[in-house]
Parts: C-alpha cells; sequence; structure tokens
C-alpha cells in the first residue's frame, strides 16, 4: 500500500532524523560539518522534485534559544544543504524554523505557527494535497491537529524520545527512512 498518495503536492519534512542524522538528545547540529544527510535522502528528495513535489521543511531548532548557534547559523546550513540538493536537482523549496525554547511561542512544534508561516507563501496546500514527515511525536501531533496525513520515519531507535513509539501509532503510515517512503508511491 503507498504511504503517499499521488495526489499530494506539498511535502512538510522535519529536518534532523528525516534529512540529516539525529544527534544524541540534548546536542544540536550547529553548523554545516555536523550535518549529516541520511542515506538515500538525496534520491528521495529528487523522485519527490522530478514528480513535481514541493517540498518544505518545518524544524524545531531549540538550539538558537539554548544560545548555542543563531538564526544565521540554521540559515547557512539550510544555504550549503540547497547548493548540496541543488547537483542532484533536489532543492528545498522552503525552509521555516522556530528559533525557540519550549513553551515560549506559536511556532514551535506540535503548535502550528510554522504551518501557518509556510502556507503563507504556499497558499494551495491544505488537508487533501499535503502530508507531513517526521520522526518525532510533535511533527503527527501538528499533522493531526492540521488534519493532514502524516508519515513516522522510525530512525535510529538510539537518538529517538521517549514516547515516539505512540507518535508512530497515531501516523497514518510508518517507513524507515525517507526514501522508503517516498519508494512506496511513485
Amino acid at each position: 500500500m503507498a504511504l503517499i498518495p499521488s495526489s499530494i503536492q506539498f511535502v512538510f519534512l522535519d529536518r534532523d532524523g528525516v534529512l540529516n542524522r539525529k544527534l544524541p538528545e540534548g546536542h544540536y547540529v550547529t553548523r554545516w560539518s555536523e550535518f549529516e544527510l541520511l542515506p538515500g535522502v538525496v534520491e528521495a528528495l529528487a523522485r519527490l522534485k522530478a514528480n513535481g513535489r514541493t517540498l518544505i521543511v518545518v524544524s524545531n531548532q531549540r538550539g538558537v534559544a539554548l544560545g548555542l548557534y543563531t538564526q544565521e547559523d540554521v540559515n547557512a546550513i539550510h544555504t550549503q544543504l540547497n547548493a548540496h540538493l541543488a547537483e542532484h536537482k533536489a532543492q528545498i523549496d522552503g525552509f521555516y524554523f522556530c528559533p525557540h525554547d519550549k513553551n515560549q511561542c506559536e511556532c514551535r512544534k506540535p503548535k502550528l505557527g510554522l504551518f501557518q508561516q509556510a502556507r503563507r507563501d504556499f497558499p494551495a496546500a491544505n488537508a487533501s494535497n499535503s502530508i507531513v514527515i517526521g520522526d518525532s511525536s510533535s511533527d503527527i501531533e501538528a499533522a493531526n491537529a492540521l488534519g493532514w496525513p502524516s508519515i513516522f520515519i522510525h530512525g535510529e531507535a538510539d537518538r529517538q524520545k521517549a514516547g515516539n513509539h505512540l507518535a508512530a501509532a497515531k501516523a497514518t503510515g510508518q517507513a524507515n527512512s525517507l526514501l522508503e517512503a517516498v519508494v512506496s508511491f511513485l
């Protein structure tokens, strides 16, 4: 069974744990040299782009609030990521991130502020043509609050937050990687 129907045009992706290797809990990717793309991600994104999908990253970046890196550092990582992906025709169409700590804003997932920001730039995105792909409960909770389908990416067990198995059960579908999710419907 396909996890992502062909009607999906907007793919909302979490970053850490979906696109790149998540660092151990409490550690953060602070610069490009620490950003390690997961196996199959470039191929998965290229397949999505080749099939006309719009790719949008929505990511909590709490390390900014903790003073470990700046918003400019996050933007620099995203610029370098897109430069790398451009070589494979797999660029991300939009990046949205929350720089705040827990309970300080309306944009930190599972709240919907990042999705609202993205929908200002991509107003055609809606429940019938969008999907959220993430590796944490906050991703799946946001998708459910929007009424959008979701795919939970299992990722590395030792890098998952406690209770993520419950999020997997609440997702529309599950996969071990982004590539597995994409291959299942293209």
